[in-house]
């Protein structure tokens, strides 16, 4: 009896590079306080309510700083101000912040920074690692960012053709957290968002960092 050929799954990865790791629950993102992690992908498969497709043109972006536990209430008014419909609000607003805590418990800080995107050019279509300590990703909406294994782009930096190499991608609805080159210079995740320009495709994207805390104000005496 002929065996079924091997199909190699390249859409959600689970174990196919020893620096990933992926899994269904919340808990996987923890993993990327390992020193040999530095993408962790929670393959969630969720989204919370989002305003239809041909609302978007009227929905401005979002990008704000705030300490976590102010967040919740900072996000409801920045999404009815961004012109989000009122059916959307809370349920974009507390997964946000639920995600945010997530950052600030695991980059051990209590501000973070917020933008939430309508996306429909090539943002960062050049494969790079974040300058930032580590990064969460998640796009509501629309292709998934992509993203390279370590040896590929060790072969990037050597001169590869990018069309050459093995892209990996994120699935609509799973949460990502990549290392960035302020905690891991030499091993931060290479990746890039999508090329979609002159598809007519459009991206709805999270990204949350975490933020520094506000210098406290000199006293004159």
């Amino acid at each position: 009896m002929n065996e079924p050929p091997t199909v190699t799954v390249v859409e959600r990865p689970r174990a196919t590079n020893d620096h990933v790791a992926s899994g269904e629950d919340r808990a996987v993102l923890d993993a990327i306080r390992c020193e040999a992690i530095n993408l962790a992908i929670w393959a969630r498969g969720f989204a919370p309510p989002l305003p239809a497709a041909h609302c978007w043109a009227e929905i401005d972006d979002i990008g704000l700083t705030a300490p976590v536990r102010d967040l919740d209430v900072a996000l409801r008014r920045a999404l009815d101000d961004a012109g989000y419909p009122a059916a959307c609000v809370a349920g974009l607003a507390v997964d946000v912040t639920a995600l945010a805590g997530s950052v600030a418990r695991i980059a051990d800080c209590d501000r973070v920074s917020v933008r939430l995107e309508i996306v429909e050019t090539d943002a960062c279509r050049r494969f790079h690692a974040d300058h930032v300590t580590v990064r969460l990703i998640t796009t509501y909406a629309g292709r998934g960012t992509q993203w390279l294994a370590d040896a590929d782009a060790a072969a990037l930096r050597r001169g590869a053709d990018p069309a050459d190499l093995p892209i990996h991608s994120l699935a609509p609805g799973d949460v990502a957290l990549f290392k960035g080159l302020r905690w891991s210079p030499e091993r931060a995740i290479v990746h890039r968002s999508p090329p979609i320009a002159a598809t007519g495709e459009q991206r709805l994207v999270l990204v949350i960092d975490p933020a520094p805390t506000e210098p406290v104000a000199a006293v004159s005496p």
